[in-house]
């Protein structure tokens, strides 16, 4: 086997943030940990995102990736709830990216078309095929899950970029 890689994946949000971090060795994957912050919705804004930014110091602190992989944001017609991902998306790069971490974004056509092979696919799909390339994972929020595919996309993408 290679050299073994650490990825976490981050799936942004200001209500859920879901992290998952798998390990890459050649074209075996396997599950590390996962899990989800949730900022306290009393707090003001400025107070979750602290919260958010010490949750993701403490998950980095504790698995030591090598590499970051967060998902882009997903335009709504809602343009307050947008930028206000935009804000716990803002945190998710800069964690990592300030722990000096290489950090890749995926839109989450590209995150779902990479595990399921479908861009439009389910959410359940999302965590049936995840529990699938990672038989010991059992996500229990689908924000966890889809953190693991986030990594599990990222870790596809270096290989591609390995071959080339």
């Amino acid at each position: 086997m290679g050299q073994t890689i650490r990825i976490i994946g981050i799936d942004p949000g200001l209500r859920r943030t879901g992290w998952g971090v798998i390990d890459r060795d050649g074209i075996r994957l396997s599950h590390v940990a996962d899990g989800m912050l949730s900022p306290s919705e009393c707090r003001s804004l400025a107070d979750r995102l602290v919260e958010l930014k010490d949750g993701l110091e403490a998950v980095l602190a504790a698995y030591g990736p090598h590499e970051a992989a967060v998902e882009e944001t997903f335009v709504n017609q809602n343009a307050r709830a947008t930028l206000k991902l935009g804000h716990a998306r803002a945190v998710a790069l800069i964690v990592p990216a300030m722990r000096g971490l290489p950090v890749a974004e995926y839109a989450p056509n590209e995150v779902k078309k990479a595990v399921v092979g479908a861009g439009h696919a389910e959410k359940q799909q999302v965590t049936r095929m995840v529990r699938l390339l990672l038989p010991k994972s059992r996500p229990e929020t689908s924000d966890a899950a889809d953190a693991l595919a986030i990594a599990i996309c990222h870790a596809h993408h270096m290989a591609v970029r390995l071959r080339a």
